[in-house]
């Protein structure tokens, strides 16, 4: 569960940035680092695909001329292509409460990290001319984007994720993240590709047995989403005592969302912790596997450089 200290739980938390500022110059940075050495846009393949025959009319490219189709039924056809509608890179932004945790060990808090990472991920496909959107799962202060392009884009993306805080409990609303994917799935067309970034924790509603309820609801609300042609992507971002849960002796930990509490000692619940959380990785990782997509994961003390290259190159990987 996300890791709290025992306080009353606020309505909105202000992002926590530490190390992780300023946004702009950094995932600059980061983007720069990424790119210059990579050389190659975060997509694979060609821009159009078949989409059958029609036949010849006087003025027709000479190009698309089917001559198999003249050897095979005499007839006089050309070839005909779609162009892919959509080549724009949507980012997910999961700002929900759980998402404003910074343990000790971390440069920020997660929800930090997740808009350094983001911002980055945007710089890079719009220097290879994909158009960017932007999409929030809860948070306060939120201002979604349409997938665009430009020079303004940076900067309109950067300045979204500046201004938001992290906010709501998603652990009671199992549709939650549905209404808020919502938009996503009406403006991502074909060849886009959707990249969630949350710790996947809480994003809806709990009964019983940990998180696995949750898990399953969000799994369900994102994985359609890859249905006409879409490409999903996701990134867990955990902090690293949430990853290691490397607490030592007797410890109270309050959940940021649901208002759990749990007492304990971290070392005699380490190891069932850990495997309940590789459990979640699992299920999210087959799942989207099976649909053609990745998971990958991160800790907010990693080097975000890694991790959007690792990004880069997953979606590359995955539209081969």
């Amino acid at each position: 569960m996300p890791i709290s200290p025992d306080r009353a739980a606020l309505a909105a938390f202000p992002i926590d940035w530490g190390g992780l500022a300023p946004l702009r110059l950094k995932s600059r940075a980061i983007a720069e680092g990424v790119y210059a050495g990579m050389h190659r846009s975060i997509r694979k393949g060609a821009g159009v695909e078949f989409g059958g025959q029609r036949p010849y009319v006087p003025g027709d490219d000479l190009r698309f001329f089917d001559r198999r189709a003249l050897l095979r039924h005499d007839r006089l056809m050309v070839r005909e292509f779609e162009t892919e509608t959509d080549r724009a890179l949507w980012l997910c932004v999961d700002a929900t409460a759980s998402m404003s945790y910074r343990g000790r060990r971390a440069p920020g808090a997660k929800l930090a990290y997740a808009a350094l990472v983001a911002a980055a991920m945007a710089r890079v496909a719009l220097a290879t001319g994909d158009p960017v959107g932007l999409a929030w799962l809860g948070g306060a202060g939120t201002h979604g984007l349409p997938a665009m392009a430009g020079r303004e884009a940076f900067e309109r993306i950067v300045g979204a994720l500046e201004a938001t805080s992290a906010a709501q409990d998603w652990s009671g609303d199992a549709g939650a993240i549905e209404r808020a994917l919502a938009p996503v799935a009406k403006k991502a067309r074909r060849g886009a590709v959707v990249l969630l970034i949350s710790d996947l924790l809480d994003l809806a509603h709990e009964s019983g047995a940990a998180h696995e309820s949750g898990a399953e609801d969000a799994l369900s609300a994102f994985a359609p989403l890859s249905t006409g042609g879409r490409t999903l992507i996701a990134l867990q971002v955990l902090d690293p005592s949430e990853a290691e849960l490397d607490f030592e002796g007797n410890v109270r930990l309050r959940a940021l969302e649901g208002g759990a509490v749990v007492e304990a000692d971290a070392g005699a619940v380490r190891a069932q912790y850990q495997a309940r959380l590789a459990a979640l990785t699992d299920t999210w990782s087959r799942a989207l596997a099976s649909r053609g997509g990745r998971l990958l994961r991160a800790t907010s003390a990693e080097p975000p450089t890694d991790v959007v290259r690792a990004l880069v190159r997953a979606i590359a990987e995955v539209r081969r």
